[in-house]
This record gives structure tokens, sequence and C-alpha cells, in this order.
């Protein structure tokens, strides 16, 4: 207690105790203060009677659902600055018995980084402050640190070389560590696998507050934390990536067909062909209503590993239908291709992808699938009808197959490769002032998925992780358990759920790291299923 005056530290606890339920709020700061002794509480623990707490809080939330009063919000937000205030924020809030919540980016669709569904108390941890980039091009590795927003990452890798890049989701606001930690989709994931396939070591603070890279961890804790899910074992702090490499010029098109210019008859066929394109070739395509009540319509946007020249000549001959023209097509480098793909078409990079600001701007919701059969001709006329209906929201299909095919589905938790044609994601929006009401939006996700539940996947039916949705199924406080979480578990990592479940007994048996959706502790193998 020496680094701050006794009268300061007093005043502090005072004020921590207005908002901190804690027995002993300065038995909790006394720890801080002993495992970094040389840090700023002020700059550290931020409560609720904090000025700066709300707009903290806010900062990273995506969605105005979960931002109303009668959601339950962390008493105190820890942001730590290094690894040793990320151990000694671990390592006191365990010895307090205080529930603990790691945000990164806050995109979690249902924001269980930074909310609780039930009344119970928790503390949230914000990673915005360490997002370093060490990148060595010669090498083609980089440590990335879990803050860091894919935007960042993209544009750093692209100031190295034009010809290295990470194949990562599109929203540049989205951070490392909850997209790594669920898998990682992308436009290059047919030729490059997942995110998490490209990560070989990582720097993780265990529930024990000990900092583990890959050797120390084991390769099993290794394994889980890539595409596992976030909030289960751990806090990853850094991952060292393998970077790829890329042509130094990649096409684009995008192509709007109404059901005139026979958008049915056009995503009919593409599901026939376009999982078997070549890897250097993604196609994939959006169903989305006329805003102004007309007739729904199929966008079709195409990311090509080359010049347009050879993406014209490849959709000619295995796709001609779509009618792509030489002006459809564009040519540019990787990272304004980033900017496209994220919708600020040719935006400069820097001015994109280095701004973390991320304004809640309406209410959503989302739910997913996998694709493993083709939909009958005469449900994608039945799909397309249902935009018409009031509160319709909009459908993403993108293609699976290429390199993801070549992956063993345990090579990581997330098992969505062979033999899946493609992912769906259906997501409605809505703004504060809607004209039509939230159980509108809501209501048509619900009858959307309701009606195309034969022909998804089946036992399960699956989702990704990365596409949270708390309608699968959640743990209940005080009584999680692995058999009720197989509900949703199985859905988001079929085989590997209890192989997860069994690390997660191995590494966190107090099962510290708790969400409504973590991975619950499991400590022997069932009797049913030995």
């Amino acid at each position: 207690m020496d680094s701050i005056p006794k009268t300061l530290f007093l005043l502090f606890c005072i004020f921590l105790s207005l908002a901190f339920p804690i027995e002993s709020y300065e038995t909790f700061l006394d720890c801080l203060l002993h495992q970094v002794p040389n840090s700023n509480l002020s700059q550290l623990v931020y409560t609720q009677n904090d000025p700066s707490f709300t707009t903290l809080l806010d900062t990273s939330i995506q969605n105005l659902r979960f931002i109303s009063p009668n959601i339950t919000k962390p008493v105190l937000i820890l942001k730590p600055t290094n690894v040793r205030e990320v151990q000694a924020s671990v390592i006191c809030c365990k010895n307090q018995s205080i529930p603990l919540r790691v945000r990164s980016g806050g995109h979690d669709y249902e924001g269980l980084s930074y909310r609780s569904i039930s009344a119970m108390q928790f503390v949230m941890m914000d990673l915005a402050s360490l997002r370093d980039i060490h990148i060595d091009s010669y090498q083609r590795i980089a440590w990335v640190q879990s803050g860091t927003t894919l935007g960042e990452l993209y544009y750093a890798i692209s100031q190295k070389s034009g010809m290295l890049a990470f194949p990562g989701g599109t929203c540049p606001t989205v951070c490392v560590g909850g997209l790594f930690s669920g898998g990682g989709i992308g436009i290059m994931t047919r030729k490059f696998g997942l995110s998490a396939d490209n990560i070989i070591d990582a720097e993780l603070v265990d529930a024990n507050g000990r900092v583990l890279n890959r050797e120390t961890m084991g390769e099993d804790l290794f394994w889980a934390i890539r595409g596992g899910g976030g909030g289960s074992f751990g806090i990853v702090i850094s991952w060292k990536i393998t970077l790829v490499q890329i042509p130094r010029i990649v096409s684009v098109f995008t192509l709007a067909k109404t059901l005139k210019e026979g958008a049915i008859s056009l995503v009919d066929k593409w599901q026939r062909v376009a999982p078997n394109f070549s890897e250097d070739v993604l196609l994939k395509f959006a169903i989305e209503p006329d805003m102004n009540g007309g007739e729904p319509v199929a966008v079709f946007k195409a990311f090509y590993l080359g010049r347009c020249y050879g993406l014209l000549i490849y959709m000619q001959v295995h796709f001609p239908e779509l009618g792509l023209e030489k002006d459809d097509c564009e040519e540019m480098s990787w990272i304004q291709s980033v900017v496209y793909f994220a919708g600020y078409g040719h935006a400069k990079p820097e001015t994109v992808l280095l701004d973390r600001r991320s304004e809640p701007k309406e209410y959503n919701k989302g739910t997913s699938d996998f694709i493993t059969d083709l939909i009958p001709y005469k449900i994608w006329e039945e799909i397309f009808d249902r935009f018409r209906y009031e509160g319709a929201g909009v459908i993403y299909f993108e293609t699976k197959g290429g390199h993801m095919s070549t992956i063993s589905e345990s090579a990581l938790p997330f098992p969505h490769r062979k033999g899946v044609l493609y992912s769906l994601q259906s997501l409605v929006f809505w703004p504060e002032n809607a004209k039509v009401s939230e159980e509108r939006y809501l209501g048509w996700l619900n009858e959307m998925r309701n009606f195309l539940t034969p022909y998804m996947s089946k036992n399960p039916r699956r989702a990704y992780v990365n596409f949270r949705d708390l309608d699968l199924g959640k743990n209940e406080e005080g009584s999680t358990n692995y058999e009720n979480a197989r509900d949703w578990g199985e859905k988001y990592f079929m085989g590997n759920f209890k192989r997860l479940a069994l690390i997660k007994g191995k590494v966190d048996p107090e099962n510290f790291f708790w969400h409504e959706q973590s991975i619950p502790p499991l400590f022997s193998i069932p009797v049913a299923e030995s």
C-alpha cells in the first residue's frame, strides 16, 4: 500500500463500496495492490459510480437490445494494460469468489461478455488496451493481442507486404480475441481454412492466474481455445498466427438479381456448383427485402485470388447463367477488398480499418445453420416469398468446401467441414423508432427458422458458436452440467463437445470462467457414452 497514500486508498474503497458488493472492499483492492503494486488503480478499476463507467461499458456494445436499465450490467469494469494486471484481476476475483466475464470487441451476438441474463452480479474485464501487433514478414508470422480489431490487424499486415494476408472475418471492428476463440470464418476460408487453423501458439492466463503458452498449457488446452468459444478456458492475451501468401491483385464483383431476372433459378444453381468451385473462388449471396415493399433480391458477391480475366473465364465455364460481364468485375489489392467486403466500397483502408468506433445503431437478432443437402427449388420459392412479410430480415448464404473439406472435423473444436455445402446466417434489424414491433421482427426470424428446419443439417441441427444464439439453450446459474448443456453444445461442436467439457474439467474444475453458454466441466465420461 506504499505506492498510494493511505487516505486516498480508503477513499477509493468507500467509492468502490457504493457499487461493488464485495464483503471486504479493502481486501479486494489490497489484493490488486499486492499483485500489481506499481499499477494505477484509477486506470484499472471502474465502478458504476465512476463518470467513465457507462461510456466504457457502452463503447463496444453492438446491439441496442443490450443497452437497457433492465439489463444486468457489471458492477465493476477492469481494464488491464498488461499481462500482470490480467493475472492480478483473475487472482483477486477468484480469491473473492467474484464472477468474471471477458470482453475483447463486444460483438457477441447475445452480449454475454458484458451482460448477465439473470440478476447475477459480475465483473467485466475489457481487453481493449491489449492491442499490440508484431509482424515478421520474412517468417510470415505475427503475434497479435486479443484487443486488436481485425481492421487493425489487416492494415498492419498490408503495411508490411502487399502479398501477405490473414484469413478472418469481414467486420473490421470485431476483435481477434472473440473471432479466434470461435474459429473465424471469412472470405478466404475456402482457400486457407479458419482463422483458428492458422494459429500456432498463444499466451493465456488460466483460472489460477498463471501465464501459459502452447508448450506449458499442453495440446489439449491449445486445441480447445482455437474454436471452443470464448469465456470458458481462460483469458488469451495474444495469439501467434501464420500469415498466408496471396497475389498482389485480387478480383471482386457484386451482382443483384431480381425475381424477374431469375433470382430463384440462380440460387438453385449456385447451391449445386459453388461448393465445388476452385479454392481460389468464393461466391456467396444474400437474400434481401426491398425496403419499399417491392420484390426481394438476391445479391451475389465474389472474391477471387487473381485477376478479372481469370474470374470471368471461370464463371463463364462454371456458372454462365449468372451473366457476369467484364464491367462487373473489379481488381484491387487484398487490403482494399477487405474494405469492399466490409461494406465501405472504395474508401481508404486507413479511414475504415483503424477506426475502432462502433456506435450501436440498431437492434438485431440472428441465428445460424449449416446445410449439407440441396434445398428443393419449390422451397427457394417459398423462402423468397417470405421476404415480402412485415419485419423481414436478411439471410446470408456462404459457400464452404474447398480446403475446409480436407480438414478433419476433430482437428479443432469447429466441426463443420467435410460434407457442408454452405452456411446460413439469418438476421433481423430494427431501429429504435421502428414502425414495426420488435415482436414482429423476432417472429419473422423464428418463423423462417422453423420453416427451414426440414432442410437444414440434422442430428444435431448445427450452428456456429460465433453467431451465438441463446434460443438453442443455456446454462442455468448454479446448476450448470454437461448433460443439460449438450442440447446447445453439440449443435455448435458436435462430437467435439465432450472433449471440450473434459478439458474444462481439467483446467477449470471450479468453473470460474462461466457464462450462459460457457463449456461445463466434465470429470469423467458418462457411463452411457463409455
